[in-house]
């Protein structure tokens, strides 16, 4: 059966990051295959843009977010009243497949669709939440109270999260963790499935390698080692570690690249500049990804801060692109990345240092790793995690049709009380 899959997401702009990558690369794969699919993201129009035959994304106007205005919300308003627009999109669309990537203002959507509250929709679709992030760590970064925002992340998740959806994916086991907590002590067995994102090993390859690229950013000084970072420059992603981390190199010996944008953009070029001035180069969002493609397979070490980070697409595409990989020993990076392909440390200073310098002083360390990674990254390309993907949204399907399942999860909830107490051990890969 060719399924219908619509996906609704908070976290998209312009420059959106891993998870704008991952639904483009799902959409890629649906006009490949003829599987339709729709995306659903805050806007600032309403609007629909035809990607392929198969595929299409619905703009929904919404005002900015407040902690993150480059991002847009959709607020309830947006589907609770008959007739408004996300509403409309499901009457027209028909899924057999809803998925929500948000855990803030989008699940209740979830929760209606799955208790037969929505009028539009003709028959039983599946709900599924898909979870590229933890809820209690992001509250941990920005709230003042870091007791009480655990607390209310683990009542959150288990008491207005969890149960809205029918079953959940979680795109590490690092994030399933998260989700196994919730699972306990609920009437309904849910399923949490663990499937981690891609990368594009067409694109990021060491043949892309340039020594004209190098040289433009190294100038008359070749004798520097090129460090790149690229990604969201925002609380969560740590980037203090990389000045504790060149604040321990000799001086003058590397020069950082920075590549990106976000909230924290100003306050971390102001701490760079007075830390370790001349050692950072900010270069801004790189938008045209054969341009960033070149630039991973240029440098001497792609550097990654965050030791939370839920999986991780930008380290993956630096293995993809042969590049020696520094990063903390925890996350979701570690979905994928260990001493044999990758340089995995604590997430400090002094060890970030003691990586790099490791990678510059064992050249034949770094081919042994970095072949190594290539092969990791060979086995994440996007068709082949699409293509997993797929035959998980049929396989839930089937689970709300009563049909057949070929597809076990991690692990599933557990059966609770009417107060939310459990009554059974927790049953987990």
């Amino acid at each position: 059966m060719v399924l219908k899959t619509l996906h609704i997401t908070n976290a998209w702009h312009a420059s959106s990051g891993g998870i704008g990558t991952f639904y483009k690369a799902l959409m890629a794969s649906a006009n490949q295959i003829g599987w339709e699919m729709r995306l659903v993201v805050p806007s600032s129009e309403d609007g629909y843009e035809r990607v392929g035959e198969f595929g299409g994304i619905h703009h929904v106007r919404a005002p900015r977010a407040p902690i993150h205005p480059e991002y847009r919300v959709l607020y309830p308003q947006k589907y609770l009243p008959p007739g408004s627009p996300i509403r409309k999109i499901l009457g027209a669309e028909q899924p057999h497949v809803i998925e929500v990537n948000d855990k803030y203002t989008l699940p209740y959507l979830a929760g209606l669709a799955r208790v037969g509250m929505l009028p539009e929709l003709r028959h039983r679709p599946a709900v599924v939440g898909i979870s590229c992030e933890r809820m209690d760590r992001t509250l941990n970064v920005y709230s003042r109270w870091q007791r009480t925002a655990a607390v209310f992340a683990r009542a959150f998740m288990k008491c207005a999260y969890f149960p809205q959806f029918d079953h959940h994916i979680a795109v590490s086991r690092d994030v399933a963790g998260e989700l196994e907590a919730a699972s306990r002590g609920h009437k309904v067995t849910r399923g949490v499935w663990i499937r981690g994102m891609g990368v594009d090993v067409t694109r990021f390859t060491p043949e892309r390698r340039s020594e004209v690229l190098r040289g433009r950013h190294l100038g008359s000084d070749a004798s520097r080692a090129l460090l790149l970072y690229a990604g969201r420059l925002a609380p969560e992603k740590n980037l203090g570690l990389l000045l504790d981390m060149l604040e321990q190199l000799p001086r003058a010996s590397c020069k950082l690249l920075v590549a990106g944008d976000g909230p924290s953009r100003q306050e971390f070029l102001d701490a760079a500049n007075a830390r370790v001035p001349g050692a950072v180069v900010y270069i801004g969002h790189e938008r045209d990804r054969d341009a960033l493609a070149d630039l991973f397979a240029s440098v001497d070490a792609f550097l990654h801060p965050n030791p939370r980070e839920p999986f991780g697409i930008a380290p993956l595409e630096a293995m993809a692109a042969g590049t020696p990989l520094v990063a903390p020993n925890s996350g979701g990076v570690t979905s994928y990345a260990h001493e044999g392909n990758a340089w995995l440390s604590e997430a400090t200073g002094p060890a970030f240092a003691a990586s790099v310098l490791d990678i510059l002083q064992n050249p034949q360390k770094r081919i042994l790793r970095t072949v190594a990674a290539r092969e990791t990254a060979l086995r994440f390309g996007w068709p082949a995690v699409c293509a997993e993907f797929h035959a998980l949204y049929q396989d839930l399907y089937a689970r709300t049709q009563g049909g057949v399942t070929h597809l076990e999860p991690a692990f599933y909830s557990t059966p609770g009380n009417w107060l939310g107490l459990e009554t059974a051990s927790p049953i987990s890969s």
